[in-house]
């Protein structure tokens, strides 16, 4: 395949890279400096000139709380930048994949969220991301993933083993429940997905609901840290109080991949292990 990767200087997008090119496919990654999807005009040229098979739609303004004292350039990036996207790729004969989040859901559910459950953004950030999805063709392929993690990037693994590893005492929530997924993980369901082509809505995460509280302790405990430095606290003990409102339960059954016979992404204790050791090993936690 000939595959354009918007958002490729992230943490998903670099993944989604390195799997398609290690496939052998045809890659053009386009790292926001060089493809502003807020700017129709750019998108149009870029895509044009690279002719894909595929766009994986991966840029994205990921700043939840950003978002929220900033919903013009949420909308801007997530929303409208999905369109352009979306109306490129439509002029040259592509396939979208535009990766979408557990946020457009409000969290009320007392199960995890199917592909078919009504959406209910709480956050801008979820909004802007729905926004997204609206304006893909019928054929085009939305992945939605939650908690996401890997090598590169800012993430919240690399925040709590940072923190952890100076003896930094941590409170983090437990009453906020999801699936971490990895984005080396994710990028590999991404091209299994692309190249069967198969259109509609999948939730794609690792395995293994849990809280952000339990979720920093697996990954204190796998860098051999003292998992005592991690206490739990309610989300509205948080100080300060986060701008924008998270789902209490975003955790997403994959029952479309389930169903259509597909594997699912492995429990997410595994990959949490092996980035962590890749972590230390690096010696890149402080």
């Amino acid at each position: 395949m000939r595959v354009l990767v918007t958002g490729a200087g992230g943490q998903l997008g670099r993944e989604v890279v390195e799997v398609c090119a290690g496939a052998g496919d045809e890659v053009v990654g386009c790292v926001r400096d060089g493809l502003d999807v807020s700017d129709r005009d750019q998108v149009m040229q870029v895509v044009a000139a690279a002719s894909p098979d595929v766009v994986v739609h991966a840029a994205a303004y990921t700043n939840v709380d950003g978002c929220e004292t900033d919903p013009d350039r949420a909308y801007a990036v997530n929303a409208l930048g999905t369109r352009h996207v979306a109306e490129a790729a439509r002029l040259t004969g592509a396939r979208v994949c535009y990766v979408s989040t557990d946020y457009v859901f409000d969290g009320t559910a007392g199960a995890p969220y199917r592909e078919w459950d009504a959406t209910n953004p709480l956050s801008v950030y979820g909004r802007s991301k729905l926004a997204g999805e609206v304006v893909l063709q019928p054929g085009d392929t939305v992945v939605r993933t939650s908690w996401v993690c890997g090598r590169y990037g800012r993430n919240f693994v690399k925040t709590i083993l940072a923190k952890a590893a100076q003896g930094e005492a941590l409170r983090v929530v437990d009453d906020q429940h999801g699936c971490p997924t990895f984005a080396e993980d994710l990028a590999a369901m991404i091209r299994h997905l692309v190249v069967a082509r198969l259109p509609g809505v999948f939730h794609v995460t690792n395995q293994g609901a849990t809280t952000w509280y339990r979720f920093a302790r697996d990954a204190v405990a796998a860098a051999g840290l003292d998992v005592d430095l991690v206490a739990p606290i309610s989300t509205a003990e948080m100080r300060p109080p986060r701008p924008a409102p998270r789902p209490a339960n975003s955790v997403l059954d994959n029952a479309a991949l389930r169903l259509s016979g597909i594997a699912l992404l492995g429990d997410h204790h595994e990959p949490l292990e092996r980035l962590v050791k890749e972590l230390v090993a690096a010696g890149t936690l402080a």
